[in-house]
């Protein structure tokens, strides 16, 4: 019993020592990982200048970004993204220490790309991370400053379109605000709207002046997508209800 126990320690002591053997290929491993779950979360069928990725990027945890290439994801091959990521392995049981190396790869960014798509390795860039500025805040849309603006017209009166027009005019819109002004049957239409991007919902303010009611509100979301119609003047003269 004693002879067939030794040997049966030492093979498990023997396994046990080749299991975790210091690995800059597990580490590396670890770090295409990071790199390979960035990729995941910039993939995206909206339009984006490489500033915008390089930005997002630069925001996931673990990432840094080194090199742009590409002017946006929807032109070309898309943006490549040079990032450098770290990565970490262990080896040995007993004598445990840890292995951590950095490393750079390519990830593509475009509506083409597959999901999941392998990132490249490629040599580090001399140099610093990019640094990127904050993302410029939109204007708001004013709904309080319009609301108190617009005229109230008493049941059986006559909306002045003028007048609206006017009341518009005070609130001395932010130049990237688009303003239009339409008048039907007796009700004036406006709406304020900034450029969307044809993916996420439109950022709009509706407003219709009409004897008896005097009316501002910004459309359901599902309304303000693509294709929905939500953010144009008609929806403003004949307002479509909520959805529930």
């Amino acid at each position: 019993m004693r002879r067939l126990l030794l040997p049966a320690v030492l093979l498990v002591t023997c396994v046990g020592c080749g299991v975790l053997q210091p690995s800059d290929e597990e580490a590396t491993d670890a770090a295409r990982e990071v790199a390979l779950r960035a990729g995941k979360l910039l993939h995206s069928q909206r339009p984006r200048t490489a500033q915008e990725v390089g930005r997002s990027a630069s925001g996931i945890d673990g990432v840094e970004v080194m090199r742009l290439s590409g002017t946006s994801t929807d032109e070309g091959d898309g943006v490549d993204v040079v990032v450098r990521t770290s990565g970490s392995a262990y080896k040995g049981w007993i004598d445990v220490e840890e292995v951590t190396v950095r490393r750079c790869f390519t990830v593509r960014v475009s509506p083409r790309a597959e999901w999941g798509e392998e990132p490249r390795d490629v040599k580090c860039p001399d140099g610093s991370a990019l640094a990127f500025p904050p993302a410029p805040e939109p204007p708001r849309l004013p709904s309080e400053r319009l609301r108190a603006e617009l005229p109230r017209v008493p049941a059986g009166g006559r909306v002045d379109e003028a007048e609206v027009r006017r009341a518009l005019s005070s609130l001395d819109l932010d130049p990237a605000i688009r303003s239009e002004v339409e008048a039907e049957d007796g009700a004036v239409g406006v709406l304020l709207s900034l450029e969307g991007n044809h993916f996420d919902p439109q950022d709009c303010l509706l407003a219709r002046v009409s004897p008896g009611e005097t009316r501002v509100w910004v459309p359901a979301r599902v309304q303000r997508m693509a294709g929905e119609g939500g953010c144009g003047i008609g929806n403003a003269l004949h307002p479509v209800p909520a959805p529930h």
